[in-house]
């Protein structure tokens, strides 16, 4: 190795008969600055006829500038590294602790790729150097020692490529970021002991891992217990943050009711009593609702009843149903949870001076006549109160049936009754309504002692009851009668009620326009209506 390191040499007083080392400028100046000396070319033809081995001798097409380059390098790299003799020897390469010139040194890779066969030692340890593992140092296959330590290297570790390095004895990489190898116990890491590898990323530090061992062991039941408890939290308290395939259906709880009344503040608070407290609320959706809040204490039994019968209400679905989407309870109250609707009732609208005509009630009566169809088909169950103060107005003048419970099924004589008082208080005139302030069965009594012709005497007025729609109203006040008629074999069936307001409201869209002459009650008047 000493006469190859010589005759390598032979180049070098090249170098520094042009630049002594001890005032030569900075490596990086020379390789810009210093030339190829006319006999250049002779001398590296010399040295490969001398020694065929160097390793610039070995390239199928030799780059002489490359090679000055190199030698410029290797001369200030020799020197660097503190070898007393360059000239004659150059066994190391010792960069440790100098962080502003190693990564330079590094980064000439035409110096490793012709790296001197003299080169024993190579020691880049604690310069703070980032990246992946330097490659090129591996050109030196000759080299006994290593020490790349104290760096922060990342990424794998080129195992194969130390294939090559047969002389290899010491290897240092303890305290980088590399990877760790999936082939831990490889014979890579058995050549080289652990003490090669200490802290460096590349082995599993089995302190480490047991003390991930024991977080997993201890931290996995505890996450999985708490994410249990946020999961039971969130079905009982506050199930609108799950995805709607989890959320109970129809079930509220005090949480979301708090939520969508912003702590049941007195802003939401649409009316009050001493058993009953209403607010508007907005669900976590956008959905408008009314929340019905009970203070009544109720026992377990009624509570179940309850709960059952808002199952049942909530399956109902009609545009002139006021939809119940759910309920709640706790200790201190129980609510029920409808759809919002504005608060103004079917009476609130006939009371306006500007009450609709016929067509318009007309409309209204075959609206409700429709869903007590529905009810009396698919939830005969289903009982409701009827009158123009329990049915509600929507935003675009439908009537919406908001009072209706679970009852009993024999009950359809009953409700053909009260559907008979909610076409009367359509036609017949408030005052006559106001004056039996006692109810509604005050009321039926008296209406049951009228004829038709007694009924006309006190049809609303604001109506305006032309020539052509009187004998519709005649009609409708006729089947108001036969409804509230005491005999329920005298009370039209609901098939006939129907096909009655149908027809008549279908004659609405085909009335003449000429001869239109108004009604005041029964007398005919002589203006023609505009």
């Amino acid at each position: 190795m000493a006469t190859i390191s010589a005759t390598w040499f032979l180049s070098f007083p090249i170098i520094l008969s042009l630049c002594p080392i001890t005032q030569c400028a900075t490596v990086v100046e020379d390789l810009k600055t210093l030339h190829q000396p006319p006999d250049f070319n002779t001398t590296i033809m010399s040295n490969c006829m001398k020694n065929p081995s160097l390793r610039y001798c070995s390239s199928s097409t030799m780059d002489l500038d490359e090679i000055f380059k190199f030698t410029i390098v290797a001369s200030h790299l020799c020197n660097e590294s503190k070898n007393p003799h360059c000239v004659d020897s150059f066994p190391k390469i010792d960069l440790r602790n100098r962080p502003n010139i190693a990564p330079l040194y590094l980064s000439f890779d035409f110096f490793w790729k012709y790296c001197p066969f003299s080169i024993l030692s190579i020691d880049l340890s604690n310069n703070s150097m980032k990246g992946s593992f330097p490659i090129d140092v591996l050109y030196c296959t000759q080299i006994q020692s290593l020490d790349l330590s104290i760096n922060e290297f990342s990424g794998d570790i080129p195992i194969q490529s130390f294939s090559s390095l047969t002389n290899l004895t010491s290897l240092n990489l303890s305290y980088n970021c590399f990877s760790e190898s999936k082939s831990s116990d490889s014979q890579f890491f058995i050549r080289f002991n652990s003490s090669s590898f200490l802290h460096s990323g590349a082995l599993l530090d089995h302190k480490r891992f047991k003390v991930k061992a024991v977080v997993l062991l201890v931290g996995f039941p505890f996450l999985v217990m708490l994410m249990v408890i946020c999961f039971g939290w969130l079905c009982f308290q506050r199930p609108d943050f799950l995805p709607s395939k989890l959320q109970r259906s129809r079930g509220f709880t005090p949480a979301i009711l708090k939520a969508a009344t912003a702590g049941f503040s007195r802003k939401n608070l649409v009316a009050k009593s001493d058993v009953v407290h209403i607010y508007k609320g907005i669900l976590r959706d956008g959905t408008q609702v009314k929340i019905e809040m009970y203070w009544d204490d109720i026992s377990r039994d009624s509570y179940r009843k309850f709960a059952e019968e808002c199952k049942i209400l909530s399956k109902l679905h009609h545009k002139n149903l006021v939809r119940v989407l759910g309920w709640c309870r706790t200790r201190k109250f129980r609510a029920v949870i409808t759809e919002w609707t504005k608060e103004e009732n079917v009476a609130t609208w006939l009371s306006r001076s500007s009450a609709s005509p016929w067509n318009h009630r007309l409309k209204v009566i075959m609206r409700v006549v429709e869903c007590i169809c529905y009810l009396q088909e698919e939830w005969p169950e289903i009982d409701y109160d009827l009158n123009t103060s329990s049915v509600l107005l929507s935003d675009n003048m439908e009537p919406l049936i908001s009072r209706f419970k679970v009852g009993d099924q024999n009950s359809s004589g009953r409700k053909i009754c009260k559907f008979g008082v909610f076409l009367l208080q359509m036609i017949l005139s408030k005052r006559i309504q106001e004056e039996f302030d006692e109810g509604d069965a005050v009321f039926i009594r008296y209406l049951r002692t009228l004829d038709s012709a007694d009924l006309q005497h006190m049809i609303d007025e604001r109506m305006e009851v032309t020539e052509t729609t009187f004998h519709q109203v005649k009609q409708v006040l006729s089947l108001g009668l036969k409804c509230i008629h005491q005999s329920k074999s005298e009370q039209p069936n609901l098939a006939l009620i129907f096909n009655t307001i149908a027809k008549a409201y279908k004659a609405t869209f085909v009335l003449p326009s000429s001869n239109n002459r108004i009604f005041h009650g029964d007398r005919l008047k002589g203006h023609t209506r505009v």
